[in-house]
């Protein structure tokens, strides 16, 4: 969004809960107070990553869409810090490359806790209670809205990624669990 003036959007100010990764393992977003994502493109994660960490207090400036609970972030600060701002992912023709990274197939189980949102409020996963993300492309989450509302048991299975970031999961098949206490007892898995 580098041809927006953050100076001219609404802020918002939290404490940086925890990071989300994207499927490549890239900061793409975080949790503010808990309970709001804050989204900014896969080329500033690593740079923001090393400005601000969990625990520490943030202002965000950005735009939110009519129908979530998302921030898009045109610029990210620290209380004396100098703001990072979205001057757009091609400055000075240094093209943004995804990085190689190692995942693993996993099974996850838990409570969502929050529903994760594209920069355009669209549906793309879920924050369980553990602090593993789920996340799938927007066609799957809109279908698999139930599964990936706040307070449902869901059961996932994908190719996981972790790092000092975070851990979030490219869904490959999702299922309601009915009783927290037992995986045997999860619905059919729906592919995402």
């Amino acid at each position: 969004m580098h041809w927006i003036d953050p100076a001219c959007l609404p802020e918002a100010k939290g404490t940086l809960t925890q990071f989300l990764l994207n499927p490549h393992g890239e900061p793409d977003g975080f949790i503010l107070d808990g309970q709001r994502q804050v989204h900014f493109p896969p080329h500033l994660g690593t740079h923001i990553a090393q400005r601000v960490a969990p625990g520490d207090t943030v202002t965000v400036r950005g735009v939110r869409p009519r129908t979530a609970n998302i921030i898009a972030a045109v610029s990210i600060a620290v209380d004396d810090g100098e703001p990072v701002v979205d001057e757009g992912p091609h400055r000075d023709d240094d093209r943004h490359e995804r990085p190689e990274v190692e995942t693993h197939a996993a099974e996850v189980t838990g409570t969502v806790m929050l529903s994760l949102h594209g920069p355009r409020g669209e549906l793309r996963g879920a924050l369980l209670d553990d602090g593993m993300s789920l996340r799938m492309p927007p066609h799957a989450a809109e279908e698999l809205q139930a599964y990936l509302a706040p307070g449902a048991r869901a059961q996932a299975w994908g190719d996981m990624v972790e790092n000092t970031h975070g851990r979030t999961l490219d869904v490959s098949e999702i299922a309601e669990q009915a009783d927290p206490g037992s995986a045997a007892d999860a619905d059919a898995g729906t592919d995402a």
